[in-house]
């Protein structure tokens, strides 16, 4: 018990010691040439929807790290993204994970749309289109897409213009730091229309705090 407590107690101030850093780095940048992250996802890890700048808010740990060294090492194509991650060190990177892994994720009021193509949608997130080989979103992306760590990332509550760039991405090819090849594979399947339809979905489905990975 003794060594328990010890431990803990060594532990509390390198814990906020690490978040310090990680707003530091957050709101700031890290003067190394990683400029603040709060410029495109958000004081509040948000993202910026119409821009197309993804919510980091909640994703899972793991997922955020594998991300920034695929940006790092240029895995993951982004001009955006590559010279910031370049300029972060791995404790960086961890300690940036870590953050926005424990940011509450902030409330988003659904935009609605037509509902023909949500439903639409709904069928290719919860059922897939086997004729044309495409399974569901939430066979990998786990019930109601909040995601499995640590690979497959929550996808609901993500904007339409983001998931529709990273879903053609994959298919184009630009983007190809998937799991043996599976999102590309899926991605290739799928429609124009699809691709509207799945999107217009995913980012009208709300979102739990607590359960997004």
């Amino acid at each position: 018990m003794k060594h328990f407590l010890l431990a803990t107690l060594t532990c509390i101030p390198l814990l906020a010691q690490a978040d310090d850093v990680a707003q530091t780095i957050t709101t700031q940048g890290n003067k190394q040439g990683a400029t603040a992250c709060i410029a495109c996802h958000g004081a509040d890890g948000g993202g910026t929807p119409a821009a197309g700048f993804p919510r980091l808010a909640g994703l899972n740990e793991a997922y955020i790290k594998h991300q920034l060294h695929d940006f790092q090492s240029g895995k993951r194509n982004n001009p955006l993204m590559q010279p910031i991650a370049k300029a972060l060190s791995d404790s960086e990177i961890q300690v940036i994970a870590a953050y926005y892994a424990a940011l509450a994720i902030p409330a988003i009021t659904p935009a609605g749309g037509d509902p023909a193509l949500l439903r639409k949608g709904e069928a290719i997130a919860t059922s897939g289109d086997w004729n044309h080989e495409i399974p569901a979103c939430f066979q990998c992306h786990g019930a109601n897409g909040q995601g499995i760590d640590p690979s497959f990332p929550a996808i609901t509550g993500q904007s339409a213009t983001y998931i529709t760039n990273q879903l053609m991405a994959w298919k184009s090819g630009t983007r190809a730091n998937d799991p043996v090849g599976l999102m590309k594979s899926v991605a290739s399947k799928l429609s124009a229309d699809q691709i509207k339809a799945v999107s217009a979905f995913l980012a009208n489905q709300p979102l739990t705090n607590g359960t997004q990975k």
